[in-house]
């Protein structure tokens, strides 16, 4: 999408939306100019909802967080409904969506971005009465993240969308069973996966467990130090740290913030050439299609931190990877991907994960909110947009077929 200063600075100005802006910050522009105008403008127009709905996207992509929301609640309070028209005629996809950062929805922006989908995105709280009317749409999507957070909204959602008189994508009550130790207990037992249990413990039993007064063995049941903890609603690795001694585990706890903790035993999962590798697989109606590929030195892998700009050795395996993944990665992994699916049942679900040296596949997430997006530059990635471009066709076919 294109747009201008005197476009978006004008009285109820179409809503810019979430992946146009992030797509002019993934390629390092500057926000803050666009976020000025859109100040201004909300400034000068206290009741413009889409003003102060694009204004907080901007101050997320600025890491402004905690400011980012405030504005938020603003735009939700002066409307709840947001539209992202389609250029040309196709199918109305209504989007349940509740308050919170980018990850706390469906990035579904980007899986339709320059489709035939029109976007009705409806934003609903859980203290709050869900409207009686909605806009027309053909299909809904419950877009909203598993999270300690969000746990009441979808638990209403249950119930709000029981009997919906249109097709409904992710029901909320599979969703609620996202969380890292609900997934770890539905898929306990799979063919072909290996997932360590993930416990949820409270700070006062993680420093007994320092002070050596606990085992941790007493805890986890599958294992012991070294072990991953991580802050109970973090994501995208915010505090998540691999620990190998009790006095480590002291030394953490001391740092980070937080009553309630995940702890899990740490799995090696290096390659025998020493580097570890992390696919991003979106499950999209139980049919699996690569998402990215990831090659790093070090166990905690994100795409941005690990290097894939800097070797052409790594871009060339990801290309590859991607190149052959219907008849590599989701033929090894058949059996492995079916259970998730039944055992998950949910039409779209992103998956993180890696290839064990026995062949098993090797869980670290499953949820609905999975960042999955074409924004790499084409020059350096020119393998990728084809290979996103069939994630974005079968999440639009899911969406015809469930229309139809």
């Amino acid at each position: 999408m294109t747009f201008d200063a005197n476009t978006i600075g004008q009285h109820n100005a179409p809503l810019i939306g979430v992946a146009p802006l992030m797509r002019r910050a993934f390629a390092g522009e500057d926000l803050t100019p666009i976020g000025q105008i859109l100040l201004q403008r909300a400034q000068t127009y206290p009741n413009d909802g889409q003003a102060y709905m694009d204004f907080s996207t901007v101050l997320q992509l600025t890491g402004n967080r905690d400011d980012a929301l405030a504005v938020q609640a603003e735009a939700i309070m002066l409307q709840q409904h947001y539209t992202l028209p389609s250029p040309q005629p196709g199918l109305t996809l209504l989007v349940l969506m509740g308050p919170g950062d980018l990850m706390a929805n469906t990035p579904v922006e980007f899986l339709v971005e320059d489709s035939d989908v029109t976007l009705e995105l409806l934003y609903l709280r859980a203290d709050e009465e869900f409207p009686d009317e909605v806009p027309d749409h053909h299909v809904m999507l419950v877009a909203v993240a598993e999270s300690e957070a969000n746990q009441p909204l979808l638990e209403r959602l249950a119930e709000y969308v029981s009997d919906w008189p249109r097709p409904v994508i992710n029901r909320p009550e599979r969703i609620r069973k996202l969380s890292r130790d609900g997934v770890c207990a539905a898929l306990q037992g799979a063919p072909g996966i290996e997932m360590p249990l993930s416990v949820r413990v409270g700070r006062y039993t993680l420093f007994k467990v320092a002070s050596r007064e606990q085992p941790i063995e007493a805890l986890l049941g599958d294992g012991g130090f070294p072990l991953i903890v991580r802050p109970l609603g973090s994501h995208a690795g915010t505090n998540l740290e691999k620990v190998d001694t009790p006095a480590q585990l002291g030394k953490y706890l001391n740092e980070v913030k937080g009553e309630q903790f995940y702890i899990s035993r740490f799995v090696d999962y290096r390659s025998a050439d020493g580097l570890f590798r992390k696919y991003r697989v979106a499950l999209v109606d139980g049919k699996p299609y690569i998402c990215h590929y990831a090659i790093s030195e070090r166990w905690m892998i994100h795409y941005l931190n690990a290097g894939m700009t800097n070797s052409p050795d790594k871009r060339a395996e990801e290309a590859a990877c991607m190149a052959g993944f219907d008849d590599g990665f989701a033929v090894r992994h058949k059996t492995a991907l079916e259970a998730i699916n039944q055992r998950m049942g949910l039409p779209y679900l992103g998956i993180d994960c890696a290839e064990m040296p026995n062949g098993d596949l090797l869980i670290f997430e499953v949820d609905n909110a999975m960042i999955v997006h074409a924004m790499d530059p084409e020059d350096m990635f020119p393998y990728k947009a084809p290979a996103m471009q069939r994630v974005f066709n079968a999440f639009r076919n899911l969406l015809g077929r469930a229309a139809a």
